[in-house]
């Protein structure tokens, strides 16, 4: 059957397969479909966020994503407390009519929830019940929000972006960083299943900066150029923090529950003051706005200094080593620092990177009956 306006209503706290299922459902069977993201002040996933995820998973031009805040408490035995709910979701549905756009009633309710047919019933609407003992997608959000690892293959690429734990290794040139970020990448890919997956993100800065050697060569036409000829501004460390902020992201999307990163805008931003002499606030605002969870800071200790070439020297690693660890104490990071030779440091990360991955993810309980 065929039908003007569908309307599906859920928390999306997150979103997962079986809303997929649930939206395409209705997007197939309706000129017009509705989706009111009815979220409460109490929930801790912000509620543009999941309405990004939506329409970024629901792209047709004849589903809307909605966001609605719904506060009302879950009382499914009371008259009043079911008005205050259909009102809230009304709101919702009236959001296009309030930009001079038509919309017709809403005649189709699409739920795989017990108060799916009172919904329909109160707005008046046919109730299509879309795998109700969701045996397509043995998935619930309340499942999600208790154990995300075991239901991570029913969760879209944004939303494994959002709750990947991300462990970022950093410390001063030659301390180890990048052995160490494979090799905790590489152990937890072995295990396979949904770890198999487990992605390590490469330090950025260093591609730039073989770039940017590469382009002044070209510029002055002198092969023999090197990186003391080097002219850094700004603009360029803000560059490698924003790129290297967007590699990590499109790892972490499809990637396992866990995204290890060699260095971040953290480190950016103290690299900034060994070159410039100052603060970075550019660089600063990219690490604000790309939250990681644990960093392992790479000692000097038990890791003879090689030069490549492309690096400062061993008195300058000591110095950037010292000010790593300033800085991660002073803002309180949840960090660790490991030492001495190659197993004794994996040993180390894995222990921080398992305490990690054995917290809670931290979802507020949402309003209940």
């Amino acid at each position: 059957m065929r039908y003007a306006h569908g309307l599906v209503i859920g928390k999306f706290y997150p979103p997962h397969a079986g809303h997929r299922h649930l939206i395409d459902t209705a997007a197939a069977a309706c000129d017009h479909v509705t989706v009111v993201v009815a979220a409460s002040s109490v929930e801790s996933v912000p509620l543009p966020l999941r309405t990004a995820w939506l329409r970024e998973a629901h792209p047709q031009p004849h589903v809307e994503i909605v966001p609605v805040v719904d506060d009302t408490e879950i009382d499914y035995g009371s008259d009043e407390i079911w008005s205050a709910h259909v009102a809230a979701f009304r709101s919702g549905v009236a959001t296009r009519s309030g930009l001079g756009v038509s919309v017709p009633p809403v005649d189709a309710v699409f739920s795989s929830e017990e108060y799916g047919p009172e919904l329909a019933k109160r707005l008046s609407a046919e109730h299509v019940p879309v795998d109700p003992a969701r045996g397509r997608f043995p998935v619930s959000g309340t499942a999600v929000r208790d154990d995300p690892v075991a239901h991570w293959e029913f969760l879209a690429p944004p939303v494994r972006a959002y709750l990947a734990r991300r462990v970022v290794v950093v410390g001063a040139e030659s301390t180890g960083t990048t052995t160490l970020a494979r090799a905790l990448a590489a152990h937890y890919a072995s295990r396979g299943g949904v770890w198999a997956a487990t992605r390590w993100v490469p330090e950025y800065g260093r591609t730039f900066t073989e770039e940017k050697l590469a382009a002044a060569r070209r510029a002055a036409r002198d092969p023999s150029l090197w990186l003391d000829d080097l002219t850094w501004e700004p603009a360029d460390f803000v560059h490698i923090a924003e790129h290297h902020a967007i590699m990590e992201d499109a790892a972490a999307r499809s990637g396992s529950p866990l995204l290890v990163c060699d260095t971040d805008a953290f480190a950016t931003a103290l690299w900034h003051e060994r070159y410039l002499g100052g603060p970075a606030p550019a660089v600063e605002a990219v690490h604000e706005r790309n939250p990681h969870h644990l960093w392992i800071l790479t000692a000097p200790d038990g890791v003879p200094f090689e030069q490549d070439g492309w690096r400062d020297g061993a008195s300058i690693r000591s110095w950037m080593s010292a000010r790593f660890e300033e800085e991660l104490e002073q803002r309180s990071l949840p960090h660790i620092k490991v030492k001495g030779p190659h197993d004794q440091r994996l040993a180390a990360a894995l222990t921080a990177t398992e305490a990690l991955l054995t917290n809670p993810w931290p979802f507020t309980t949402p309003l209940t009956s």
